[in-house]
């Protein structure tokens, strides 16, 4: 039998925040679930880089169905969390069972793995205080204001929440969390 994880999402999520992490963990041997809203094809979005814009661009990405509405969502049924970014946070974060399924984790202690937007969401289910976390360069100061340190870094730790800024941190981001998800919520 394999270790649950559960991935909470929505539609633009960027999409390399959605399938590098959902990928890794298959590959290492979780099942893993992507909760949203709705139990419908996602549309998630590209976010990049061009030069002479002052922020990214986005474009229209791939598609993904979810498994299940968050609103099903039993948070005891996995061993840790994903929670990517892209816009999809903005909206999740004022969901109720999103804040009721991050605190379960958070309140467990279970494996946290959060990027870019996604501390929005673990900001307004109000459990970032007194933690440190990296995100989206420009959340620096949603992030103070949640009452936690923010951290520019590829891989930041902290006990089990494994935060990072954005996809070009994928390598050290995932490679950290496998390293938590190792101790705390070992294979069978």
């Amino acid at each position: 039998m394999t270790s649950k994880v559960l991935l909470v999402t929505g539609d633009a999520a960027e999409s390399l925040e959605v399938f590098y992490p959902y990928q890794r963990l298959l590959e290492e041997g979780y099942e893993v679930d992507i909760a949203a809203p709705t139990t419908k094809r996602l549309q998630f979005v590209v976010h990049d880089f061009v030069d002479g814009y002052d922020t990214y661009t986005e474009k229209p990405g791939y598609t993904w169905p979810a498994d299940l509405a968050v609103a099903d969502v039993d948070p005891a049924e996995y061993v840790a969390l994903v929670i990517p970014g892209g816009r999809a946070p903005e909206y999740l974060r004022n969901n109720a069972d999103v804040q009721r399924i991050v605190r379960h984790f958070f309140d467990a202690d279970k494996p946290v793995a959060q990027i870019c937007h996604g501390p929005l969401i673990t900001a307004a289910a109000g459990v970032l205080s007194g933690r440190r976390s990296a995100a989206y360069p420009a959340l620096e100061p949603d992030v103070a204001a949640a009452g936690a340190e923010y951290v520019d870094g590829e891989a930041v730790v902290d006990g089990v929440v494994v935060s990072a800024r954005a996809w070009p941190d994928h390598p050290a981001w995932i490679r950290a969390f496998i390293e938590v998800l190792r101790v705390k919520a070992p294979l069978a």
